[in-house]
């Protein structure tokens, strides 16, 4: 066990948080930025904290992709959690952690639904059942021990996440009238970081795990992947504490994560919707086989950094974002599934793919030709039987006219008539030539 300060209480035990943040104050340790360990917390009834105690919350992380050209396969020993408690079963060991006045941090990532106020908690309840209901418990007996408050660094994958913990954890201590001396306390004396995260992690290696103990030398059912890059824009500034980017890590300190949030669903999810749907009529399966082939890579590029990236700020950023996009889809060590990636894709294309067309057309006076043609396969690939979607969706997808198609604003929020000509001309070449025709036109 490590004999240094606990400092960061960690609300999830999952792979994620293993791979991204347990990775990162590893490396600061290493490097003497860095003397706490982390606590974490099971933010459910059933989980792996049992797991991870059963190896003295050791475990491996591997850390694998291309990066500038590069393949980078990077081991790690990671040592940094101190224990693990399992507020179910213990809630006094839970609720004694806010007696320790060296925790800083509060980090979590516990899932999408993670964030929710449920009002049948109660103060009393050991523990409560929801996220913010327990972090409420803990924050309120710091503050009646007169102790400092916590930097709050939220993972989870919704907008604003943050800000959303924050008021979740007040209308808590509305409910369970907690004072308006608490209310203050919580507001000013803690700082509900949103952050924005970005890293594939692969979690457990099924397929690979016995080779990779191998290479190690130990048994470790613990083990964790992930790829080689890495992004956390946090809304606060906490350098000084937390020094993150003097370790060298792509971290960025802001008072607005929005923008960052924006240039991620633009350019990463916007290239994945605008790629997979074309290249899987194409005959491809993965994103490594689309990265491969002289076409479809052609026709991402394209997207990338002819339509997207003018639209949203041509900045050299912007371009190094893309350019990491491209590595990321190359990665070697993941296998992703076209039609994984394919699920929902009405409503995906809506958020990652349709902003970026209207800004282009009334930026530039005509509609992106890649993003447009992407658009028409979307169509034809609804014609399929390879859709996974709504009932409702499919069905009127397959069987409607492509005028019809665009004129349905509660799929794409407005009438999308105007496009009709674009599109339909894209989608008659698409069905009469197929895919691999209809790329060399639209490339050409």
């Amino acid at each position: 066990m490590n004999q240094v300060k606990e400092k960061v209480i960690q609300f999830g035990e999952g792979g994620f948080l293993r791979g991204f943040v347990d990775y990162f104050l590893q490396k600061l340790k290493g490097q003497g930025l860095f003397d706490g360990s982390v606590v974490v917390v099971q933010p459910i009834e059933r989980g792996m904290c049992e797991m991870l105690e059963k190896q003295n919350c050791e475990y491996n992380l591997f850390l694998r992709g291309i990066d500038h050209g590069e393949v980078v396969d990077e081991h790690t020993h990671i040592d940094v959690i101190s224990r693990c408690i399992n507020p179910y079963t213990d809630c006094d060991g839970y609720m004694a952690l806010a007696e320790n006045p060296d925790f800083r941090f509060i980090v979590s990532n516990t899932t999408e639904a993670g964030i929710e106020y449920v009002p049948d908690n109660k103060l009393e309840d050991a523990p409560a059942k929801s996220f913010p209901g327990k972090l409420t418990q803990l924050l309120y007996r710091r503050f009646q021990l007169g102790l400092n408050g916590f930097i709050i660094l939220s993972c989870e994958l919704i907008d604003h996440n943050g800000e959303e913990l924050e008021k979740c954890c007040l209308q808590y201590a509305d409910l369970w009238n907690l004072g308006e001396e608490f209310k203050a306390w919580l507001k000013n004396e803690n700082d509900f970081c949103s952050t924005l995260v970005d890293r594939i992690v692969t979690g457990f290696p099924r397929d690979e795990h016995d080779a990779l103990c191998k290479r190690i030398g130990q048994e470790d059912n613990m083990m964790d992947t992930a790829e080689i890059f890495h992004l956390w824009v946090i809304q606060g500034q906490h350098e000084e504490e937390l020094p993150l980017q003097k370790a060298g890590f792509n971290v960025v300190w802001t008072d607005n994560v929005d923008p960052y949030k924006k240039r991620k669903v633009r350019i990463l999810n916007g290239a994945h919707t605008s790629m997979v749907l074309g290249a899987y009529l194409y005959g491809l399966e993965t994103v490594g086989q689309c990265l491969k082939d002289e076409k479809v890579s052609c026709f991402l590029k394209k997207c990338i950094f002819e339509e997207i990236i003018p639209t949203i700020g041509d900045t050299e950023d912007n371009r190094q974002f893309g350019q990491a996009v491209l590595e990321r889809f190359s990665n070697p060590f993941i296998k992703h599934l076209l039609l994984s990636i394919a699920l929902n894709s009405v409503s995906k294309f809506k958020a990652r793919v349709l902003p970026t067309i209207l800004e282009y057309k009334g930026q530039f006076g005509k509609y992106p030709q890649g993003l447009t043609f992407s658009l028409a396969a979307l169509i034809a690939f609804y014609r399929t039987n390879a859709a996974n979607d709504s009932e409702d969706i499919m069905k009127y997808m397959k069987e409607a006219p492509v005028a019809d198609i665009l004129k349905k604003d509660e799929y794409w929020g407005q009438d999308l008539s105007e496009m009709l000509p674009e599109v339909q001309k894209w989608y008659d070449i698409i069905q009469a030539d197929g895919m691999d025709k209809a790329y060399g036109k639209v490339l050409a």
